[in-house]
């Protein structure tokens, strides 16, 4: 079952542009925001945000992040999504920004965006979530009664 779960949180991953990132100040207060993202060949996800966005400065002071990624293209009840608890890091360096806009841009051929857009006095920034664990919904039954519960699963276990 695990590894059915597992294809088919790929397959969200790769069919849904916008993630959203749930965060957090230093106080607890929540914020939910979202975000067009790409990911790499690691399920690491990208955006780029205004650096004076709620979420862009929660992540300054709270780098401990929730991503869903629902897919709400689905018939009413049958929607499934991927849940992700990460650590989210704004990028500074070059290489790791140009890296980054290779999967934004590429994702839908977009426009190619130069690192020097998002560092010094630009205004935008671009941020880097690094998955910790990943789960996806499952139907079940408690008493009767449908409950919507979640399944580890392994986006990085090779196939056999």
């Amino acid at each position: 079952m695990t590894d059915k779960l597992t294809q088919r949180a790929k397959d969200i991953i790769k069919k849904i542009l916008y993630i959203t990132i749930a965060t957090s100040n230093k106080n607890g207060e929540p914020w939910n925001s979202p975000v067009y993202s790409a990911f790499d060949k690691e399920y690491n996800f990208y955006w780029a945000s205004w650096k004076e966005n709620q979420h862009s400065k929660n992540i300054k002071e709270n780098n401990q992040i929730f991503i869903v990624i629902y897919d709400s293209t689905v018939l009413e009840g049958t929607g499934e999504g991927v849940y992700i608890k990460a650590k989210a890091y704004e990028l500074g360096g070059v290489k790791e920004i140009s890296d980054a806009l290779s999967c934004l841009d590429g994702r839908v051929n977009k426009k190619p965006h130069s690192p020097q857009q998002f560092l010094g006095n630009m205004p935008r920034r671009v941020y880097k979530a690094v998955p910790e664990k990943v789960w996806m919904n499952v139907d079940g039954d408690v008493n009767g009664e449908h409950v919507d519960k979640r399944i580890e699963v392994d986006l990085w276990k090779k196939k056999k």
